[in-house]
């Protein structure tokens, strides 16, 4: 296994330890972490965008939501915050910028070039 996959096991490892170990619940303790570990990585304005846009996706009540905001993502939220305190976090300006690119040329700074140059799209009509 990967430094990368290690990590996020080892960050994972409380949802994990909640289970009952069925194949079904480890799926669902590890997208939790992963949903979380992408929120600990965007500004608090943007978490509570995208918090706000998940509540119906999880088919949870307000009450629902609300509890499991505060016991599961808050905490692996600064969770995350505690086991990797130097990892980069989305700024603001890098979010419009990544929305932006995506938005009017429906593909990311890095992405093969939709021209089919073989090009990277920030090193071809990106410019």
């Amino acid at each position: 296994m990967g430094v990368m996959a290690e990590s996020m096991v080892a960050y994972a490892q409380p949802l994990l330890d909640a289970t009952d170990g069925s194949h079904e619940q480890v799926q669902n303790a590890l997208s939790i972490a992963q949903m979380c570990w992408n929120l600990a990585l965007l500004p608090e304005t943007e978490q509570e965008q995208s918090l706000a846009e998940m509540q119906p996706a999880l088919k949870m009540d307000v009450a629902e939501f609300a509890d499991f905001r505060h016991s599961v993502i808050a905490p692996m939220i600064a969770r995350h915050h505690e086991m990797f305190p130097n990892m980069p976090r989305l700024d603001s300006q890098r979010m419009a910028r990544l929305s932006r690119d995506e938005k009017y040329h429906g593909t990311g700074r890095n992405a093969p070039c939709p021209c089919n140059s073989g090009k990277k799209y920030k090193r071809c009509c990106g410019r």
